[in-house]
């Protein structure tokens, strides 16, 4: 079974493009900074997804937001310009899901956030809660 589950935030909005086949599909690409479990590490995951998803992303998807994706992993290869082989895997997206609530996305755009998500809050000054 090829099933893949993640959570991330985008590290920028999404490359939206029109694929020219005789339905002219839409195509985005985008990146996942998803962090691991243990320790302060980090992967990047390419990700690719088609049809109404890609208008979806288009619209929706932009940098730093958090969501989470299923799909299935996609290995790939072609040659370059030199004749060399490049690999190439990535995470064919079958669905998209934010992972933050409105409020917090409202926030965050607000207030804006560093690079782990986390707002910046100088010391010695409180959060205003609900």
């Amino acid at each position: 079974m090829n099933k893949v589950m993640l959570m991330g935030r985008l590290t920028k909005p999404p490359e939206v493009k029109t694929l020219q086949n005789e339905n002219h599909t839409a195509m985005a690409r985008y990146t996942l900074a998803v962090d691991r479990r243990y320790g302060n590490e980090t992967d990047f995951i390419s990700c690719v997804t088609f049809g109404k998803n890609a208008e979806f992303a288009e619209k929706y998807l932009h940098k730093g937001l958090k969501i989470a994706v299923s799909g299935r992993i996609q290995i790939g290869s072609y040659s370059d310009g030199d004749g060399k082989k490049i690999y190439t895997m990535n995470v064919l997206v079958e669905e998209h899901y934010f992972a933050e609530g409105r409020k917090q996305l409202e926030t965050d755009a607000k207030e804006g956030t560093d690079k782990d998500g986390f707002m910046e809050v100088p010391e010695g000054e409180e959060l205003p809660f609900d």
